[in-house]
């Protein structure tokens, strides 16, 4: 007799669903994904042998795999399906003919998890609402209309006539992400292979407070409520206004809208330009005018409206932000990489926990790697696509012993602000945008105004650290046609 047959304790097999909540069972599906590529590296190389190209070999092996992670980590949801919209950014380090498949794949995970049944769809309806749950909606589509890492969305009639998208946890979301926590602290050793100076314990107990922080529907309400009443009236952007929230469920008004991956693949150029632009916005100003920083600025929380305007939604990663040192960060790195030079830089790093005066600071080539990032406040357009945020990409995670990012710590609370910075490029790039940045930034960053006025005061020279570099290159560059 099967598992769902005989009555097994719901944690040992996907019941209704849901995602699997022990850990060797989690565990198991984790490492089938190496060993089953491992299996089908073995067999291409037996197609070699009896000729087949190696190209069209290697390229099957990557789409099966590919299309086997995104199939695991959404049957497995929870922080595994969340690893997986991070990888869906982080494949950009790939060369661009093996990340497509990833792509493709991982793409799947923003619309596409394993639905609930309705049956256990209703379960956490009577429990949330109680057993005469049907009575607060004049309809009830079992169907779902979208999913989300953990949870899934209905489309409903209120019991006064609006449509309203219902919100659900998956029945074991809190036991599968505890499980996959359990295991991201195991793996916080291998932080220092990216990151030598890093504290890997206090990083990942901030990842794993963002990541706790979606599963309390109160608070995400709560939030939600805020930015609606922050962005109240906007001409450019709707948030929806939360009609009811109670236990595992969350209530609010319907978005009829385009979603942001159709915009991707198929959109004019026009419109992703306004509609990146406006995702830029968004993030920069959420903090300004709610207290709150929206956190997970991904494709599948955005929709273009028929008027035009923004859909957001999912207000579960939203921290109270800034933190009282954030400000001054931001200022005294921006400040030293436009206006100052390798002292000022170096000064920068130590006095806000990037490093010590124990290990020293490749000042120039730091500022070199940055050169990507403070081009956008020195230049009045900007364009961020796929190939550029694959350079940034590729910079940041090589292991390279002189990889100048090796040097630097990272402050455990800046994790929020960095996942979301990172979500944000992506949703850009993917849309290719190109538009008035510098402008945007400054408009929500009194912090990096003050910064660009004094860089124009200086009459937009160079910075000391930016001829530093220059005759770095130039060196290099001297080197290389002489040799």
């Amino acid at each position: 007799m099967s598992l769902r047959r005989s009555g097994a304790r719901r944690g040992d097999a996907d019941i209704g669903g849901n995602p699997p909540a022990r850990t060797v069972i989690r565990t198991a599906k984790l490492a089938a994904v190496p060993l089953a590529y491992a299996g089908r590296q073995a067999a291409g190389a037996g197609k070699r042998v009896l000729g087949r190209p190696a190209g069209e070999i290697d390229r099957e092996i990557q789409l099966r795999t590919a299309e086997h992670m995104a199939e695991v980590l959404g049957e497995l949801k929870g922080c595994a399906a969340k690893l997986g919209q991070v990888l869906g950014i982080y494949e950009l380090a790939l060369p661009p003919e093996l990340a497509e498949p990833y792509r493709i794949a991982l793409a799947r995970l923003q619309d596409a998890a394993p639905p609930m049944l309705p049956r256990t769809v209703h379960t956490v309806l009577a429990a949330s609402f109680g057993p005469d749950w049907r009575d607060n909606f004049r309809e009830f589509d079992d169907r779902r209309a979208a999913s989300a890492t953990i949870g899934q969305v209905h489309r409903a009639i209120w019991h006064d006539g609006r449509a309203v998208a219902v919100k659900v946890m998956y029945p074991g979301a809190r036991a599968a992400v505890d499980s996959d926590l359990q295991r991201l602290r195991g793996l916080a050793w291998l932080t220092p292979v990216f990151a030598p100076h890093a504290d890997g314990r206090a990083v990942v107990d901030e990842l794993a407070e963002c990541l706790r922080m979606e599963l309390d529907f109160a608070a995400e309400a709560q939030s939600q409520r805020r930015f609606a009443e922050a962005y109240a009236g906007d001409p450019d952007f709707r948030v929806p206004q939360v009609v009811a929230q109670c236990g595992d469920v969350i209530v609010s008004e319907w978005l009829d809208g385009i979603p942001l991956s159709r915009l991707i693949t198929t959109g004019a150029q026009a419109e992703r330009d306004r509609v990146g632009m406006l995702a830029v916005r968004f993030f920069w100003s959420s903090a300004p005018r709610s207290g709150l920083l929206y956190g997970d600025p991904h494709p599948g929380n955005f929709r273009v409206l028929p008027d035009g305007r923004l859909g957001v939604v999912d207000f579960g990663a939203c921290p109270p932000w800034p933190p009282a040192q954030f400000p001054a960060l931001v200022h005294d790195l921006a400040d030293a990489l436009i206006n100052g030079g390798p002292a000022e830089l170096d000064r920068a790093t130590r006095s806000h926990g990037f490093t010590d005066e124990q290990r020293g600071l490749d000042s120039a080539g730091l500022a070199e790697k940055l050169l990507p990032f403070t081009e956008l406040l020195r230049r009045e357009t900007s364009r961020v696509d796929t190939e550029w945020l694959r350079g940034r990409t590729r910079d940041a995670m090589s292991p390279r012993l002189d990889n100048v990012y090796r040097q630097l710590g990272i402050p455990a609370y800046l994790m929020p602000f960095q996942r979301g910075l990172v979500t944000l490029l992506g949703l850009v790039a993917q849309l290719g945008t190109t538009g008035p940045m510098r402008a945007e930034i400054l408009r929500w960053s009194p912090e990096l105004s003050a910064v660009m006025d004094r860089h124009r005061a200086r009459g937009g020279q160079p910075s000391d650290l930016e001829a530093v570099r220059l005759r770095r290159a130039g060196a290099a560059a001297t080197g290389f046609a002489a040799g």
